[in-house]
Parts: structure tokens; sequence; C-alpha cells
């Protein structure tokens, strides 16, 4: 019983997180990116060209593609297509169609657009990075992507990039070189930021710790933090002491307080700290 309910716990928790990231990009394309005709990004950039050309607006215009991909999703993926994706897509369509209602955008909200430009990149960027950690996207090209994936052997990568340079270059023609110079720059950080956000979410402090007395550190580390370590002994080159050396890896907060227990049972001991962004190993993330 308590097993299935820490699990709705982290199922809940994680569709939390999913919803956040989500109005946290619609914050950023609906208020910064839309208003400004910034055309980077899949499709709500080719939405911003298409609005321009048609009578639809660049909600309608995502929200009908969006449909559309997740009903290819369906037919082609199955029941391989992810349900926080399809979360992901409706949430967003839905929200970009009650902000249009209720907050209609008649042009920029400031006269600066290179601050809007920094937060049509930052609040994408950011809602974006948070998704993928989570296992999830906000659909879109993203669905293409899986598609190709599936059944293709096309480098998804080139693709998706392809797509968004398409963009990029529609903009120079409709709307001009200031706003195609932006959404170029766009493009660029936008890669950045979403590398950048990732890595720092998955961000982890891995220990060699040398020392004297192991035992009170590896308690600490088992059941102060709930982690695990390797033990080894080795030897000081210029005293030939004998020395024990810990391997452990944490979160960053974890590492705080490993920090500060080690200098407080063991003041000598020589400490390396290192980062890791990747780390592969049964249990590692499930602790």
């Amino acid at each position: 019983m308590k097993q299935i309910e820490n699990k709705m716990l982290r199922t809940l928790a994680d569709y939390g997180v999913i919803t956040f990231s989500i109005w946290v990009m619609v914050a950023g394309v609906y208020f910064f990116k839309f208003p400004n005709n910034f055309a980077f990004g899949g499709v709500t950039g080719f939405a911003t060209v298409i609005s321009a050309l048609t009578h639809w607006s660049a909600s309608q215009f995502t929200n009908i593609v969006n449909a559309i991909l997740l009903v290819l999703g369906f037919l082609f993926l199955g029941r391989g297509f992810g349900i926080k994706t399809v979360y992901a897509t409706i949430l967003l369509s839905v929200s970009l169609y009650v902000l249009e209602r209720i907050c209609p955008m008649k042009g920029p909200l400031t006269t600066e657009p290179l601050l809007e430009l920094i937060f049509a990149i930052l609040l994408p960027g950011v809602g974006s990075a948070l998704l993928f950690n989570m296992g999830a996207s906000s659909g879109g090209t993203d669905i293409i992507a899986m598609i190709l994936k599936r059944h293709t052997s096309y480098n998804i990568g080139t693709a998706l990039l392809l797509v968004d340079v398409g963009g990029v270059i529609l903009s120079y023609f409709v709307f001009g070189p200031q706003t195609g110079l932006f959404s170029s720059l766009g493009l660029i950080a936008k890669s950045l930021i979403i590398d950048d956000v990732m890595e720092n979410i998955n961000l982890c402090k891995c220990f060699s710790i040398i020392c004297d007395d192991p035992a009170p550190i590896c308690d600490y580390i088992i059941h102060g933090l709930n982690r695990s370590a390797t033990v080894y002994e080795a030897q000081g080159a210029f005293t030939h002491h004998k020395k024990t050396v810990i391997l452990t890896t944490m979160k960053r907060s974890q590492a705080v307080k490993l920090r500060n227990y080690i200098r407080t049972v063991e003041p000598s001991a020589f400490i390396l700290i290192s980062n890791s962004s990747e780390i592969i190993g049964k249990g590692f993330l499930a602790s």
C-alpha cells in the first residue's frame, strides 16, 4: 500500500513539474515570441510566419498543427507514444487558446526587442529543459522526430535543425532583416540554454575522500544521506602511511552536508570534489 502511495505521489509530482514547465514555455511564447514575430523553435517559430501570411493567429496555427501531429503520433507510434508528451502538448494548446481569449496581445509588451528576445529564448528554453529532464516534450516537431526515429534511419538532429533554420530564413523575407537577425540569434541561443539548463538540473558531485578512519564517513553516507560508496586501501607516496579512499556520488544539496560532516569528524581528510551531469548506474536516480 505504501509503495502505491509513493508511486502516486511521484506521478503527481512529475505532472506538477510538467504543468509548471508548459506554463513557463507558454508565457515566453505568447507574451514575447509571438508579438515580436521571432521565428525560431519548431511549430511556434513557423506559426509566427504563417500568422503574417494568413488570417490565422499564431496560437491558432500552433494548436491546429499540434493536434495533427498528436494524431500522427498515435497512428505511427501507437502505445509507444508517451502519455507525458500527450499531456504536455494538449496543455500547451489549451493554455495558448485561453490566453488568446482572456489576454489578447496587440503588440510587444515593451519597445525593447532585444530585452523581449531574451525572455522569448530563456522561458521556453528553461521549460523545454525541465520537460526533457522529465522524459517528456511539448510535442510539435518533437513528435516528428519520434516518428522518424522509429521508422527511418535519418539523422533526427539534422532534420529538426533544418526545420528551425527554415522558419528563420522565412522570417527574413516576411518580416525583414531586423526580425530575421533576432530570430537567428534566438535559434543559436535556444539550443545553448536548453543544454546548459539540463546539465545544471542533472549536476551531481563526485567525491574522492582520502582519510584515516572511513567508518564514520561511510556510516553517514549510507544512513544519513541514503547513498552508497566504494572503499579501497591506498598508500601515501611520501610517508607510505596506509590510507583509505572513499568514492561516492550524490546531489549537490547532499554534497554540502557530506563536506561539512567530514570537516567535523576528520578535518585532515583530503577531499577531491568534481562535477558530473551524467551518472549511469542502477539505483542512483531512484534514491
